[in-house]
């Protein structure tokens, strides 16, 4: 039997972050991670920052994990958490138990799918997937490819692709169905395009991208915008075209395209255009398989169903703490910051560190907020907002590090 201070559930940034935390304060931490190699998601992330650097994900997750050994982190790889139970007990894979006396939960997020028809063919895959493929593993998962699904993480990808050497034939709305709902409306998208004005690649476009956020001139620009779509970093945003069906025998050979109105609506003009590959993205949900037993809301400005969880990252049952996707959808470097609390508040919960660490800790979480330039989600600081009263009315106000929690 493993018996680690703290046990952390998840090797990706907020992970790695929270066990470096823990253990430089001096806990035990053991963090298992089903993936051969500790990253998580910045394995894959690979894109030119607004201050002109390049955010290297595969890099900053072997700095992570070099600091982590160094502070004397044990890293389970491929290895999974499939139960746990009261005192903390988590039940591996192999029939192995590990008792910890904090567990940090930083599980992520997975993909939505996009069931759109044909999309089991091989050649179709999530946008997740493309990235991984051509950042981590350089391959690319095709020489022509339809991007289906605008959002942050399409628009990223598509243009890693375009850097890697396929050409991206344009960037579609999904079909306006349940599962893609709003996101196949053009101005739907005008308006959550607006919160990525930081994404454009110039002057002109970042302008355009901070108009679409005034209502009235989402209608305007949703009946006016151009056919033949805009270049965004290198591939075409078509807003007024959403791929229909996707086509092929054995692989994808091709996409079925309606031409849409400027809600949404087809115009009855439809095209098949050639390609080898189709890159869904559907979006990001929060991971939830272990969390039962806490307090859990449905938030949809924040992803989905999310831990309720207080400042310092614990959730409703006494020394679980969260931190990363699992709480709602953001960037690697809010991830991280909420891993280094999330470590900061357990190992206080310890007795290693005192208030001001933990405080120090939680302005970090605000700081990478504020500096964050792409939002995943379109109203999220009204989704945390609604996390921070659900936590108020469900739970109750516990003070921050108080020596009743913190004991």
């Amino acid at each position: 039997m493993i018996s680690p201070d703290v046990a952390v559930v998840g090797a990706g940034p907020a992970g790695l972050s929270a066990a470096i935390a823990a253990a430089e304060a001096g806990a035990r931490v053991t963090v298992i991670d089903e993936n051969p190699a500790p990253g998580g998601r910045l394995l894959g992330q690979l894109h030119q920052e607004s201050n002109g650097n390049w955010w290297i994900g595969k890099e900053i997750a072997v700095q992570l994990a070099d600091r982590a050994a160094t502070a004397g982190v044990q890293l389970l790889e491929r290895r999974e958490v499939w139960g746990m139970y009261p005192q903390w007990k988590l039940a591996l894979d192999g029939g192995e138990t590990l008792t910890a006396s904090c567990v940090v939960l930083a599980s992520g997020a997975a993909e939505r799918a996009l069931p759109i028809p044909g999309w089991t063919l091989p050649g179709a895959m999530t946008i997740g997937a493309a990235q991984t493929l051509t950042n981590y593993y350089r391959v690319l998962p095709g020489k022509r490819v339809a991007v289906v699904g605008v959002d942050p993480l399409s628009l990223t990808v598509a243009h890693e692709l375009t850097m890697a050497g396929a050409e991206v034939v344009g960037i579609y709305l999904p079909p306006a169905d349940l599962f893609s709902k709003d996101k196949g409306n053009p101005r739907y998208t005008l308006g959550y395009l607006a919160g990525m004005a930081d994404l454009a690649p110039n002057a002109f476009l970042r302008a355009g991208a901070k108009l679409a956020g005034v209502p009235a001139m989402r209608k305007i620009a949703g009946a006016l915008y151009p056919k033949a779509g805009i270049p965004v970093l290198g591939a075409k945003l078509k807003l007024r075209q959403r791929v229909s069906s996707i086509h092929g025998d054995d692989r994808v050979t091709g996409v079925g395209i309606d031409d849409v109105d400027g809600i949404g609506r087809p115009t009855g003009r439809s095209v098949f255009v050639d390609v080898d590959c189709v890159c869904l993205s559907g979006g990001l949900y929060p991971v939830q398989e272990l969390t039962a037993g806490c307090s859990i809301e449905r938030i949809d400005e924040l992803g989905g169903q999310v831990p309720l969880h207080s400042p310092e990252m614990e959730t409703s049952l006494k020394n679980l703490f969260v931190a990363g996707n699992i709480t709602g959808i953001e960037g690697a470097k809010i991830a991280m910051a909420q891993g280094t609390l999330a470590g900061c508040a357990a190992a206080a919960r310890l007795g290693l560190l005192d208030a001001a660490a933990v405080t120090l800790a939680a302005s970090g979480v605000g700081q990478a907020r504020e500096t964050s330039p792409i939002t995943f989600q379109p109203d999220i600081l009204q989704g945390r907002r609604r996390a921070t009263e659900a936590w108020a009315n469900t739970v109750g106000r516990r003070p921050a590090m108080s020596p009743e929690v913190y004991s």
